[in-house]
């Protein structure tokens, strides 16, 4: 038997082994004097929602792309149709740099909708939807040109259908610092370290590094507590016959002395007023947009292979706006060959690409017909013409004779 003194020093280390039996507190979130955030910690979280068919999260305010086994940051860019050094740079990491499986890249901008099939009849590739999505961010909320006959006309444009963006709450994109580790992170934002880890794609050391965007996990969904409605206000009804009195009218009591009434003035007949004479209609002030060149269509719009048409025209030939609006994008292709993009509303944009000798400056208000740029010299003497709503790109044909 042990003597009494050595038992009764024996008792503390008891304790804390009996203590052992719960779950290890690994993110110290245990009893450290008044401060408890172990509850908090082991609050329920809901899980990450799943990637659509190119790894893309799309959220009201931002994207991110989630890494498959293998990948390299250039194989997500690639995949999601974005350059690979813009993404890189945003995250800060090289192109060439492999990536976990289920691990997060923030994005600097929205991805295409949509990834060109066959290749480009254009010498450059560029990110035409992007380029628009940008033209529309960065417009005023008014139309260029209110009141234009031709713009009335474009308002009731097919409506494309609208990109799946996740619903609920948003999580918060945190930007790892100096010095911060998962476990700072998890406790500033009290959540627990696994679903952090979880919901970003973390290695099994939770390690994250400086420049790194992490989705902060949202907590589980609660039941919303619903206000019962108030109680209708029983409305009284009576009987006919049995409710307040009717007065008399005043020309039962006492009829009204007689008026004489003289006759109005006869108005000419509406056919012997003179016709005002409105002018006719011709073939380009009838169509809802303008050609922006005269020539030969050599390519026709397909939905995700070809996004416009294509007109070919003698090399140097005017490139014209195809209806009144805004410039809301001078850019270059792959290829340094000129891009220009005309907003005409809130949401209808023009894109004229394989261009050159631009004439026109951004933020510059054009007129429908009005010169723009040239044709390209040499055997590239065509404009690629695009008409967008929003990110959709739609048959410009639809909207010219």
């Amino acid at each position: 038997m042990l003597p009494r003194a050595r038992l009764l020093a024996l008792l503390p280390l008891a304790g804390v082994l009996a203590a052992c039996q719960s779950p290890l507190d690994y993110d110290l979130r245990g009893q450290l004097g008044a401060f408890n955030t172990a509850t908090a910690a082991q609050s329920a979280t809901s899980s990450r929602p799943a990637p659509d068919g190119r790894g893309l999260i799309t959220y009201p305010s931002y994207q991110v792309a989630v890494a498959q086994r293998g990948d390299t940051v250039s194989d997500v860019a690639a995949r999601i149709g974005l350059p690979p050094e813009e993404v890189a740079r945003y995250n800060g990491m090289e192109t060439g740099d492999k990536m976990r499986q289920g691990e997060v890249l923030a994005l600097p901008r929205r991805a295409p909708a949509s990834l060109s099939e066959g290749g480009s009849s254009t010498p450059g590739s560029v990110d035409i939807a992007s380029l628009a999505g940008q033209a529309i961010e960065t417009a005023p909320l008014t139309s260029p040109n209110p009141g234009s006959v031709t713009t009335t006309a474009i308002q009731p444009a097919p409506k494309p259908q609208p990109a799946k963006v996740q619903r609920g709450p948003e999580p918060v994109r945190h930007k790892v610092k100096r010095g911060e580790t998962a476990y700072t992170i998890s406790r500033l934002y009290q959540v627990p370290v696994k679903s952090l880890a979880e919901w970003n794609g973390l290695g099994s050391d939770f390690a994250v590094r400086e420049g790194q965007f992490l989705l902060i996990p949202l907590k589980a969904e609660r039941t919303a507590e619903v206000t019962p409605a108030a109680a209708a206000v029983p409305v009284a009804v009576t009987e006919p016959g049995t409710g307040s009195e009717t007065p008399v009218p005043p020309s039962a009591s006492k009829p009204l002395p007689e008026e004489k009434v003289e006759p109005a003035a006869v108005k000419p007949a509406a056919e012997t007023l003179p016709k005002p004479e409105l002018p006719k209609p011709t073939r380009a002030s009838s169509a809802a947009m303008a050609y922006p060149v005269r020539g030969k269509i050599i390519k026709t719009y397909s939905k995700g292979r070809n996004d416009g048409i294509d007109i070919a025209a003698a090399p140097g030939a005017p490139v014209n706006a195809a209806e009144a609006g805004t410039v809301a994008a001078i850019t270059k292709d792959s290829n340094n060959v000129p891009i220009v993009v005309i907003r005409h509303s809130q949401k209808l944009l023009t894109v004229y690409q394989n261009v050159d000798n631009i004439t026109v400056k951004k933020g510059e208000s054009v007129a429908r017909g009005q010169r723009i740029a040239s044709l390209r010299g040499g055997d590239d003497a065509y404009v690629h013409f695009e008409v967008r709503d929003g990110f959709e790109s739609i048959d410009p044909l639809s909207y010219l004779n």
